[in-house]
């Protein structure tokens, strides 16, 4: 698929077929989110897969999604037959900035004017969600609450240096995909570039 259709083409998707997704596709979705720009070629992401039905389901129960309520979102975001949780560690990228290479002699965060760890992660996930696409399949990426993020570090034994950016749901696109999301209720703006000056 061109470039340009995979950008055009991607979208949340929040209910899937009941159809399992080929481990090659996913991993080629990690391969080409490890190829994200990262700052000082830190690579201080790393990626939680969820791929059998009780990580999956286990990932829901820790980030309360209760098993009995019914809602259109939850119900169809369940439905995915794969979920990818990319992390960060500013650690790593606190580590990295102070090695001779960089010319910084401590791991100050004042130095960050923007938190790259998380512009990093993001960058990465971004791609996962692009690769989906080229691939064939439906994704969405979504936050996890605080107050679940204790619970969901327990159960998949998440280090303390890593938080989670939020997570990805993958899978084959449902024929129906339920209401249609913001994009048919708001316009796209076009009032974002500016050239020269604001």
């Amino acid at each position: 698929m061109e470039f340009r259709e995979v950008v055009r083409r991607r979208r949340m998707v929040r209910r899937y077929a009941d159809r399992p997704v080929d481990p090659a596709a996913v991993d080629r979705m990690l391969e080409h989110a490890q190829r994200a720009p990262n700052a000082g070629f830190t690579q201080g992401w790393a990626f939680l897969v969820l791929d059998n039905p009780e990580d999956v389901a286990l990932f829901w129960a820790t980030t309360g999604a209760d098993p009995d309520a019914h809602n259109a979102w939850l119900d169809g975001m369940r439905t995915a037959p794969v979920v990818i949780v990319p992390l960060t560690s500013k650690a790593a990228y606190l580590d990295r900035y102070a090695l001779p290479d960089k010319g910084w002699t401590d791991r100050d965060e004042a130095r960050w004017p923007v938190p790259y760890w998380w512009v990093d992660a993001g960058m990465a996930a971004l791609l996962v969600l692009q690769t989906a696409v080229d691939e064939g399949l439906g994704a969405c990426f979504f936050g996890i609450e605080a107050r679940h993020l204790d619970g969901f570090r327990e159960a998949f034994g998440i280090p303390e240096d890593h938080a989670p950016v939020g997570a990805i749901t993958v899978g084959h696109r449902e024929t129906d995909t339920g209401a249609p999301g913001s994009p048919a209720r708001r316009e796209r703006r076009g009032d974002v570039v500016h050239r020269g000056r604001w």
